[in-house]
């Protein structure tokens, strides 16, 4: 009996001393479980941290997309000294009171150089001209053409015209009293039009009805937006008339009429009626006054061509935002991240990135047709439009072509420079809840320099 006692007592000790075995050889094998996620770092002021030389280069991802991942350069190179330069303009006390959105990418190396609350959505003030040209650039090519088109319905008999004159409306701002009057003179001369037995009608199907943009504010000094505009402004009508007039041809009472094609709501236009005269203008023509000027109403014109590509009649707003966020899925953007307003920039309902007017450059950068048309209408730094007094005498100087923006509380830019060591830079700084823009501006001017010397 003693003796299966102590079997048993042997037995129970094996099996104790077993189990022991086997949770540490569980606990060692749990010891050397690694995470397989990278850990993701929150942005900070200032995102590119400090570490030893000998350690691997660290990751700092800003909030998503995380296309402005910046490494650590290695000590001693370029790219280092920049890091620490923009390090140290960072830490400026205007940013213990305002906001700062920061990115800047190496086109020519293909990666991210420095960023800082790159995600963080702010309003771009008239850097929003940049996603508004890329944007119809895209859809609309660089040979597109505002068109202004005249028609008629009905036959000329002894001078009368039985029918209508209509004007159909392209919304192009360039359109001038001078081109009335020899669109007038033209249409009398070669139809042999003195008189108008129908209307004159004028079609402004291509956009919606609202004079003004989503989110302006009263005050704003701009506006009424049309269809039908001379010289940007919504006079269309009575210029026209006049044009009539001094040509000769006589215009029945009752006239004008506001109309559209309701007969035919398909792309063929007016049923029924012949094209007489066009005035025509091409996207170049308005892309410079646009961005180096930053003309607001020729930036609503291009934002509403691009609505219009929708084939819809009366396209508005949402028409167009929905192209530009269809281009920003296809350079890998979540375009619920942001928000299309206007096409300008005066809207308080815009919403951008740093991170999203770098991608948007970088792809306008990477397309030849977009690029082509693009960097000529930027202005030039201490050269040209609203960046001629910016950075005169310095490194800097005809090295940056960039669009500037301001609004109250909020100045931007945003564009492309060349570096000191050869490299194209793709950047965009947004400083927002500034007290005096001048503040912003002195900013921005001193990272470009930064960068270029």
């Amino acid at each position: 009996m003693k003796n299966i006692r102590f079997l048993l007592l042997l037995l129970l000790v094996a099996s104790c001393a077993s189990r022991q075995t086997a949770i540490r050889h569980r606990n060692s094998h749990q010891a050397d479980v690694r995470p397989v996620a990278p850990v993701t770092v929150q942005v900070q002021t200032p995102v590119v941290v400090e570490e030893e030389e000998e350690e691997e280069p660290e990751v700092v991802v800003s909030a998503r997309p995380l296309v402005s991942q910046v490494y650590r350069f290695p000590g001693g190179t370029w790219q280092y000294a920049k890091q620490q330069a923009l390090d140290s303009l960072c830490l400026s006390p205007i940013f213990e009171t305002t906001q700062l959105g920061l990115y800047v990418y190496d086109l020519t190396d293909g990666q991210p150089l420095y960023a800082i609350n790159a995600a963080h959505r702010m309003r771009p003030a008239s850097c929003q001209k940049i996603v508004t040209a890329v944007t119809a650039l895209h859809f609309l090519k660089g040979n597109y053409q505002f068109r202004t088109d005249f028609r008629i319905t009905g036959n000329v008999k002894a001078g009368v015209l039985e029918g209508d004159l209509i004007v159909v409306g392209g919304m192009d701002p360039l359109v001038t009293a001078d081109e009335l009057l020899n669109a007038a003179a033209t249409i009398k001369q070669k139809q042999g039009i003195n008189s108008i037995a129908g209307n004159v009608v004028f079609d402004l199907s291509m956009r919606e009805d609202k004079e003004l943009g989503w989110g302006w504010c009263w005050d704003d000094d701009y506006g009424p937006l049309s269809a039908l505009l001379v010289d940007g402004k919504a006079c269309f009508e009575e210029e026209w008339l006049q044009a009539l007039t001094t040509a000769g041809i006589k215009t029945p009472s009752g006239s004008p009429l506001k109309g559209e094609n309701k007969a035919s709501p398909s792309k063929g236009g007016w049923v029924g009626s012949s094209s007489v005269y066009t005035i025509r203008h091409s996207i170049d023509e308005l892309l410079e006054p646009m961005m180096k000027e930053s003309n607001n109403i020729y930036a609503e014109c291009l934002f509403y061509q691009t609505a219009a590509t929708t084939g819809k009649k009366w396209a508005g707003r949402k028409e167009a935002a929905g192209r530009t966020e269809e281009l920003l899925k296809r350079i890998g953007l979540n375009p619920e991240q942001y928000r299309v307003a206007d096409g300008s920039g005066l809207s308080l309902y815009n919403y951008v990135s740093a991170e999203m007017l770098v991608a948007i450059l970088g792809y306008a950068w990477r397309t030849p047709a977009i690029k082509e048309h693009l960097l000529p209408s930027l202005p030039i730094a201490s050269i040209d439009g609203t960046m001629e007094k910016r950075m005169q005498d310095t490194e800097a100087q005809g090295k940056v072509r960039a669009k500037t923006g301001t609004v109250t509380g909020v100045v931007s830019l945003a564009g492309y420079l060349t570096a000191a060591n050869g490299h194209t830079l793709a950047f965009a700084i947004i400083n927002q809840g500034v007290a005096s823009s001048a503040i912003g501006r002195a900013f921005q001017d001193k990272v470009c320099i930064e960068l270029c010397k």
